[in-house]
């Protein structure tokens, strides 16, 4: 049975930083790529980042986090995180790990529904 659970979330000022980590229970090279989403009450969920587990460095980023946002992982600890600086108001959400044994190119990246595994959420709040 495979979990994802995420931490790291918590309250920052604006222009402050945080790191959130998603831990799986298994090897994360077990799913082709790993996204981060979020959703903000009342908002849909949004996508942030998609990264193919073989190399980190091709993630992409939604256009509104892009430059503020990275992802990185290290895979002896089958850990995925998010380091996110210059954090805005706007960027207050519940912030999810998923994971899926395919990837998706084009829309279908950041599409949720293409997301098998999912962790139970972070919350960040920006102030």
């Amino acid at each position: 049975h495979v979990q994802l659970v995420e931490s790291g979330g918590g309250s920052v000022k604006a222009g402050g930083s945080l790191r959130l980590s998603c831990v799986a229970s298994t090897s994360i090279h077990k799913f082709a790529c790993m996204a981060w989403f979020r959703q903000a009450p009342g908002k849909e969920r949004e996508g942030v980042s998609v990264s193919w587990t073989l190399d980190v460095s091709t993630t992409t980023y939604a256009d509104s986090v892009k430059g503020r946002f990275s992802v990185s992982q290290d895979d002896a600890k089958n850990t995925l995180y998010l380091q996110m600086n210059s954090l805005q108001p706007e960027d207050t959400a519940m912030y999810y790990c998923a994971a899926a044994e395919e990837c998706y190119g084009g829309s279908y990246a950041l599409d949720g529904r293409k997301y098998t595994y999912w962790g139970q959420g972070t919350q960040v709040t920006v102030s």
